[in-house]
């Protein structure tokens, strides 16, 4: 019987765990490919898209937002199956490994083949590959802690996080900048470059890693008592709220960027593309995280005791005068002024502060509330929740098309829309927040103790 070369078990040390660095290059790599890909969708489907004969075949706004709103489900709905194969089949490392190579895949197509074809069969194996993964690479770092470093996990997931950010702003900015001076074959194929190195770099990996076995069918029996389906069943109502919010956050990367092509988008001399503003997003995270919780937070607590429940719920009532802000900024453009892209700015500020309160406090709130062995499991469903949204959006702009390529729910209405679909779901998660019982922390750790 041969030994595995890697780990089962975290090695116990006081450090950073080996693995940990391979993980945070790969996270840098990966989201740096997936939102410079995703920034540039939009533009170029209304703007580069070819027909199979060579010519320009761009998409109308509605139509191109439907597809956009649709991949993002797609991307979000994917994971349950990620966790699937790596909770109950694969492990996490092989699931991580074989689905990242589907992704290097779904670039090429999209660098190749700029026409409708080439279009979905590339965001059709993104989807797969970055929804597959995703309930695996979070959950991979905690595996590679034992109890003398636990307590370096919230460092750790802090440089986890600042990863994500740091990709994706750069990428944001480089991205669209290709595309308007080297085409689409070099604005998708900097991204499938990164995405190739995201996949070497955790292959180089691969000795370091802690590598947990699949439950098998362990999984299904815990997935199928009673009392694990009810804690899920709870949540379900929660994660219905929270998907219109991303119904709204996600079009921050469609309708948004539409809306600041029409924009003054002069900033100190020099014209900034329109799908570059979405560069903001990250950069304002990585400064409202820690104001969120050393300033904000902790003066809202003194007079008003914050939960995790209360803290989305504040989220929510934002998330309302940021599609105000947008929607005052269309009827401006519809009166034929040209307002200035600090508008956006501030409607970005606004959002951003939203998807803080919302973003990582029901991760949090997710995993404490999962049952011990469905961590992952329950991370899907909350993924699910963004799906939902996407797909709610698409259907939207799927029905608002009329035939002739014009809009059923145009300019300013299209934003007030929306903006009153959230009031209304802020309005009932309130009844709902109050209805929920937290139920008591428990950490994964306790599934090994047993």
């Amino acid at each position: 019987m041969s030994v595995p070369r890697y780990p089962s078990k975290p090695v116990e040390t006081t450090g950073i765990p080996p693995g940990i660095p391979y993980i945070i290059g790969n996270e840098a790599a990966e989201r740096f490919s997936f939102y410079g890909m995703r920034t540039i969708l939009v533009v170029f489907m209304t703007q580069y898209l070819m027909n199979a004969q060579g010519q320009l075949a761009p998409m109308p706004e509605a139509e191109a937002r439907a597809w956009f709103h649709t991949f993002v489900s797609a991307v979000y709905f994917l994971p349950i199956l990620g966790a699937i194969l790596s909770d109950a089949l694969l492990g996490k490392y092989r699931t991580i490994f074989y689905l990242s190579i589907v992704y290097c895949f779904g670039h090429l197509a999209l660098a190749i083949d700029d026409t409708r074809i080439g279009l979905a069969i590339g965001l059709t194996l993104i989807a797969v590959g970055s929804g597959g993964i995703k309930p695996c690479v979070s959950a991979n770092v905690g595996d590679q802690f034992g109890r003398a470093n636990q307590h370096l996990l919230p460092r750790v997931f802090g440089w986890f996080y600042f990863s994500i950010n740091f990709g994706s702003f750069f990428s944001t900015l480089l991205t669209p900048w290709l595309l308007k001076h080297h085409g689409p074959a070099w604005a998708f194929g900097v991204p499938g470059i990164f995405m190739f190195l995201a996949t070497l770099i955790f292959w180089m990996g691969r000795n370091k890693f802690v590598r947990v076995p699949p439950a098998g069918m362990q999984f299904v029996k815990d997935l199928f008592s009673l009392n694990n389906l009810k804690i899920i069943g709870r949540l379900v109502p929660i994660y219905l709220c929270v998907a219109m919010f991303w119904a709204l956050w996600d079009q921050t990367s469609s309708a948004w960027v539409l809306q600041a092509e029409k924009m003054d988008r002069q900033i100190f001399g020099r014209e900034i593309l329109s799908s570059q503003v979405q560069a903001i997003n990250p950069l304002l995270i990585l400064i409202l995280i820690p104001f969120c919780s050393y300033i904000l937070y902790p003066l809202i607590d003194r007079v008003w005791k914050l939960t995790p429940l209360r803290k989305i719920g504040l989220g929510f009532f934002l998330t309302v005068p940021s599609f105000v802000l947008t929607a005052w900024v269309e009827s401006q453009i519809q009166a034929g002024h040209h307002p200035h892209i600090s508008w956006q700015f501030l409607a970005f500020v606004i959002i951003s502060l939203a998807e803080v309160m919302v973003s990582i406090t029901c991760l949090e709130f997710s995993y404490t509330q999962a049952p011990v062995t469905l961590k992952s499991l329950v991370m899907s469903v909350y993924l699910l929740s963004i799906s939902l949204g996407n797909a709610f959006t698409a259907a939207i702009n799927h029905l608002i098309q009329n035939p002739d390529g014009s809009s059923k729910l145009d300019g300013t209405d299209y934003y007030l829309f929306f903006t009153a679909l959230m009031a209304i779901t802020s309005l009932v998660y309130v009844f709902i927040a109050g209805w929920y019982k937290e139920q008591p922390v428990h950490l994964a750790t306790e599934a090994t103790e047993k």
